[in-house]
């Protein structure tokens, strides 16, 4: 009996340390689960896809968690992959880019593992880019992934697209040239009657050309008429934008003003030289554009200058053009340039 009670007592302080051990659980663990982390500010991580070890071992080496959490295998994995095993009815781990705030605990950081949705990028393509500008852009695009997909002309909307990490350059382009489409048939659509083009491609190409005639949105729907009034007329358009894009082998700028020989060139988008449309776009137009042209002005309006303050003076006739080319070069102290051929006489 003696040797029982002595057996007991000598059990007593291994119960209480395995008492306080179980009682310190519930303390130990949250010590490990929320802990501030080592990460010094909020920032964007891509987390790749992976087992357990390996996204430890991307997160430790995205300073999300403390090295001692790194998946050696071995005691420093541990307090990672019990975490992550303990609290696995809480959904699965995800992979992508997630924003993560300064010292995120890793209840913290399983949580937008597992919750968070992921970052969202931006891109904006500008009115009036040319495809080559559209394809630099997409281009210098770090979040955007896969090879340089190759633009048309005029063949995607500007405006703002959002995408996730990784998405492919040719999604971007697909989901621009999808709502290009949408919006011009929706234009089409809704014109303004007796307009002299004969489909959405030929509004597209002429908004092209206004989208890079003037930057004045209020200007629009008078340099889309002038140029429909030009082309009722069976007049050239004598567009410099279209000129440039044909000097420029389509880049649509020039690093000198127009020249003679540039003005006289044979090239189909030189509307100097070439009647009607050209054969294509010359840039990317917004919808307001497109718009413009299928609502254009009232006017009779045949000539345009720009005014030296940014927007254009507007005339009816040759000889008030003249005027209107010759105060602004006197303004602007510049040599006059040739004068538009006046419009053909239309028998009735």
């Amino acid at each position: 009996m003696a040797r029982l009670v002595r057996a007991l007592r000598s059990l007593i302080p291994l119960v209480v340390l395995t008492a306080a051990a179980v009682a310190s659980l519930p303390f130990a663990w949250r010590h490990m689960m929320d802990s501030p982390g080592p990460l010094p500010a909020a920032r964007n991580v891509v987390v790749p896809h992976g087992t357990v070890p390996e996204l430890a071992q991307a997160l430790t080496a995205e300073g999300l968690i403390a090295p001692g959490w790194a998946p050696d295998w071995g005691d420093s994995a541990w307090p990672f992959r019990l975490a992550v095993y303990l609290t696995r009815g809480a959904g699965e781990l995800h992979a992508g880019e997630f924003a993560f705030p300064a010292h995120a605990s890793l209840r913290t950081v399983l949580a937008v593992l597992r919750t968070a949705q992921p970052v969202r990028h931006k891109i904006t393509i500008p009115e009036g880019l040319t495809a080559p500008q559209i394809m630099a852009l997409l281009a210098r695009a770090e979040a955007l992934s896969g090879p340089d997909v190759p633009v048309a002309e005029g063949s995607v909307l500007p405006q703002t697209y959002d995408y996730t990490y990784g998405t492919p350059r040719a999604a971007i382009v697909a989901r621009a040239a999808a709502a290009l489409d949408r919006v011009l048939a929706q234009a089409w659509a809704g014109r303004a009657s007796n307009l002299p083009l004969a489909n959405p491609r030929e509004a597209l190409i002429l908004a092209s050309i206004v989208e890079r005639e003037t930057a004045l949105p209020a200007e629009r729907p008078m340099v889309a008429a002038v140029f429909l009034n030009r082309l009722r007329a069976g007049m050239r358009l004598q567009s410099d934008p279209t000129t440039i894009y044909a000097a420029s082998e389509g880049m649509g700028v020039l690093d000198h003003p127009l020249t003679r020989a540039e003005l006289d060139r044979d090239d189909p988008f030189n509307t100097y030289r070439a009647p009607g449309l050209p054969p294509g776009p010359i840039c990317a137009p917004g919808l307001a554009t497109i718009t413009a042209v299928l609502h254009p002005a009232d006017t009779d309006a045949l000539y345009f200058v720009a005014d030296g303050s940014g927007g254009h003076a507007f005339s009816r006739t040759l000889a008030e053009h003249n005027r209107n080319v010759q105060h602004a070069r006197a303004q602007a102290q510049l040599p006059l340039p040739p004068a538009p051929p006046a419009p053909p006489r239309v028998t009735r």
